[in-house]
């Protein structure tokens, strides 16, 4: 196998778990949970050393798995309180046991050398050659057998448990209602980003693994609202710019994994702009939709005042508007058959105008006998 593809299938194997689970982490807005994890591992790493004595990644990964499922526990306690909100919990989380971690090295660890770059900086361009060997047997890269099975472990949860997780996530209230505990649920999705976090450090690094968890799902949220089809997209997104930035990095001979981040990121933009429902665009589009369907319902209405029928300096005048105004609402109310000019300078309702203005007033009083 390449090293090309080697690095490429690594990329994806990292893209495909975050995406899944990013995408519940979005929807709960706890998007910066793999942040948090990537700095509340700092004490596991450090404490892992001082048990075992040994600087060996198996050992540093496993001291960083304990206390990234430590800093979602600790998150939801906080959040269960009352008194923090989420995103407060996650920095306090996070900044206090980074914090331990550096007071930890600096106290009992000033002579040691604990290199922490393979746990939170990982390079994935090394990937291909850190490999595994059992028994003097060469099985290939290391980063494709941990990822692969993290990936395994993440798909399947969140397929056996996806009722559980779009109800918990949803509505917690209903979740306990039917008997399923919501803190149960949200346990088990900590410990399936810490575990996913913590396997793709070695070969990524954090920021790849960060970007992965919260671009292609927010990305996947701009342009769908279904849940299923939500992750698909997120998946989808996180393989193309795991591809894309591969290839990208190559051309202009840059970092890999942060011209993966990059594209990820400039799909996030591309979305952000022109998603059919949740674009910019397409806000700006339905902003100046409704400007002139409200002014032309209030040229309707200025005119079934008028008697049907008034000049249009008049009916300016009425309305307080300028000339300008008046002749774009004009016009749109024509090209769609409310009004019809029977002389120049003079404008009267159609029947369809007037039928349009007795529904207006018909929508009126409904909601005003509402209130």
């Amino acid at each position: 196998m390449s090293a090309d593809l080697i690095i490429i299938l690594t990329a994806v194997l990292v893209a495909v778990p975050c995406a899944l689970l990013g995408t519940l982490l979005v929807l709960r807005q706890m998007a910066m949970m793999g942040d948090a994890i990537s700095h509340a591992v700092l004490p596991g790493i450090v404490l892992a050393f001082f048990i075992s004595e040994s600087l060996g990644s198996l050992t540093a990964l496993v001291g960083a798995g304990v206390f990234g499922l430590l800093a979602g526990v600790l998150v939801e306690a906080l959040r269960n309180t009352g008194r923090v909100k989420v995103d407060s919990s996650i920095g306090i989380v996070f900044t206090a046991l980074f914090a331990l971690g550096v007071f930890l090295i600096s106290r009992f660890a000033r002579d040691v050398h604990l290199d922490l770059n393979h746990v939170l900086y990982g390079e994935i361009a090394f990937s291909p050659l850190n490999t595994l060997f059992i028994g003097g047997l060469n099985l290939g890269p290391r980063s494709l057998w941990t990822l692969g099975i993290v990936t395994v472990l993440a798909t399947g949860m969140v397929l056996l448990l996806y009722k559980e997780l779009k109800i918990a996530t949803f509505d917690p209230g209903l979740a306990a209602a039917v008997g399923l505990s919501p803190v149960l649920v949200h346990y088990l999705l900590m410990g399936a980003v810490s575990v996913t976090t913590v396997g793709a450090f070695d070969s990524v690094g954090a920021i790849l693994v960060v970007a992965f968890l919260i671009v292609p799902p927010a990305t996947a949220y701009l342009l769908s609202e279904r849940l299923s089809r939500m992750m698909i997209l997120a998946v989808a997104l996180g393989a193309a710019s795991a591809v894309a930035g591969y290839y990208l990095a190559a051309v202009l001979d840059v970092a890999i994994a942060g011209m993966m981040a990059v594209v990820a990121g400039a799909l996030f933009m591309l979305a952000l702009l022109l998603s059919p429902s949740r674009g910019l665009v397409a806000n700006l589009l339905r902003q100046r939709r409704n400007r002139r369907s409200f002014a032309r319902d209030l040229l309707l209405a200025g005119l079934k005042r008028l008697d049907g029928q008034a000049i249009e300096e008049e009916l300016a005048r009425y309305l307080g508007w300028e000339k300008g105004s008046l002749s774009r609402t004009l016009g749109d109310a024509s090209r769609d058959g409310f009004v019809h000019r029977p002389a120049p300078g003079e404008v009267a309702l159609t029947e369809k105008g007037r039928s349009a203005v007795r529904r207006l007033s018909g929508e009126y009083a409904s909601a005003a006998s509402t209130r």
